[in-house]
Parts: C-alpha cells; structure tokens; sequence
C-alpha cells in the first residue's frame, strides 16, 4: 500500500474569501502561516461569511512579500494593493456571537473595494498581535479568525466516496474546493480515514484531533462564482453523514489543532501514531 501524503496545501488569507494553493509552508500554533488572520466585519463587528455572503467566494486576496501587502482581485474589477497594519487603531469585532475580542483597522482603500464588490458597508480586520483565541475539542489548540480550529484536514478518498454518491443521484460531481480544506490528504484508501487520526506528524508539523468538521451551507457555494447551487452536497452527506452528536449536522473532514509547529510541503508523508477507535468520537462532550 502507498504512503498516505499531503496533495495539497491551501490556507485562506481573509476568512470567507478564495483559498491560495502553496506548495510549502510554515504551520504555526494558530494554522498555515497567513490563514484567517483577516476577516470582513459588518459595521456592528460581526464577522461575515459566505453562508450570508455566498459572493465572497469569488474574490480573491494574495499575500505579498513577507506579509507587508494584500492584493485584492476579482473578475470585473482592477486588482487593488493595499498595506497591512499588524497593529495600529483597534475595532471591536464577534465571531458567533461566541467570541468577543479586537481587530487591526486597514486601509481604507480596502474597505471600499471590498463594500462595492459585495453591494453592502464592510471593513477589514487583521488579529491583533495579541491575538490569542482557544479552540475546542479533544486537542483544543489556538485559532486565527478560523471558524473555531487551526486546520481542517479532508482527504482524496472521502471526496471520491461522496462524489460516487453524488453522481448515483443524478447530481455532478462537486471539487474539493466547496470544503475549503488546509490539507488534502492522498493515499488513504478508505474513505474518511481523517476521522480516526487522534494525533499524526507530516513533515515538522505535529496534529492533534479536535472534532469532526461539521458542514454548514457553504459547501452549496460555487467556489469559482460565489454563486449558491445546492442542494448538493448537503443532501448526499445527510444520507450517510449525519451526526446525531452534534445537533444531527453532516460531517466531512476532520477539524485539528496543531500540537507542534513546523514546516509542511506538498508530498510529504503523513505518519498516524495514535487512532480513535473506529466509531468513536469523543469531541462533543468536550465542548
């Protein structure tokens, strides 16, 4: 049997918006370096995402240089360059209405390109250098603007079991995309194989699992248009992937929390040294 190894890397430099495929990267407490450290807030500090704001998906932020500088893109509209503020004026900013804490204030420039694109007022945020939000789960670990984790890890075969399904149905298959996973994992040959994974090492990274990835409405959203098409794969998951632990919400990937940062690269093995036993999941009482 071949080595289960990483295929992908993907991390997502503003909560909600495209993902940026790398093909090697640091992995610090809080995730891949530059995940989720911005988000898009309402004028009230709510956090927006595309379970409200399917349009999101379409548009596009890279990482300049060694951190100094975002470009924003999207189709239709000239890229923007704008500077990033590690720390400077504060906001207060919510993350469902769970947590409560502060954002780094950007450029003006971005506020206004981000506003006209989603038709609605909008600022964007940065951590603070402070930032030090708790996870949850059997490994709780620390998180950016991330929904509650530092990774999520999905894998080829899971996606190739539910596609399977999917296509039975009469529906088109869907990309890995619409889960908007960290790692994509090749090489296991049983479908869901991250839900085991208690705690594993690829390359210098150390993982521990925290939770199943329960799925909201955003697998719907088409990643490449930010248009919404459901009902796949909500309805292919809710007939084999349902979770009665967990408010009877689908489940795909495994949500991690990183035990010991370092270094990954695409291709790198990925070493399981402590399994769940299978159809155990002790997350959810520990939340």
């Amino acid at each position: 049997m071949s080595a289960a190894r990483v295929a992908e890397l993907r991390y997502y430099p503003v909560k909600g918006l495209a993902g940026v495929s790398v093909d090697r990267t640091d992995v610090l407490a809080t995730g891949l370096r530059h995940d989720r450290t911005f988000m898009l807030v309402d004028p009230d500090g709510t956090f927006l995402s595309q379970r409200t704001v399917p349009a999101m998906a379409a548009l596009r932020t890279e990482v300049l240089g060694d951190g100094e500088a975002l470009r924003l893109s999207a189709a239709g509209a000239d890229d923007l360059e704008v500077p990033v503020a590690y720390d400077g004026k504060r906001r207060d900013v919510s993350l469902f209405e769970r947590w409560f804490g502060a954002g780094v204030v950007q450029d003006a420039a971005a506020d206004e390109w981000f506003s006209e694109r989603l038709g609605r007022p909008v600022a964007l945020v940065r951590v603070t250098p402070e930032h030090e939000r708790p996870g949850w789960g059997v490994h709780k670990g620390l998180t950016g603007f991330g929904d509650a984790h530092a990774l999520l890890v999905t894998s080829l075969s899971s996606l190739d079991g539910l596609n399977e399904r999917i296509v039975e149905a009469g529906a088109d298959p869907i990309p890995m995309n619409r889960f908007r996973p960290n790692l994509i994992i090749s090489g296991w040959p049983v479908a869901h194989t991250e839900d085991r994974v208690l705690r594993a090492s690829v390359g210098g990274l150390e993982l521990g699992y925290a939770a199943r990835a329960i799925r909201c409405a955003v697998p719907t959203v088409d990643q490449a248009t930010g248009e919404k098409r459901g009902p796949e794969p909500t309805r292919t998951l809710a007939k084999y992937r349902r979770q009665p632990d967990y408010g009877g919400g689908v489940s795909f990937g495994m949500k991690a929390a990183v035990l010991t940062p370092g270094v990954v690269t695409v291709g790198d093995e990925i070493l399981v040294h402590d399994w769940l036993p299978e159809g155990t999941d002790p997350a959810p009482a520990t939340r």
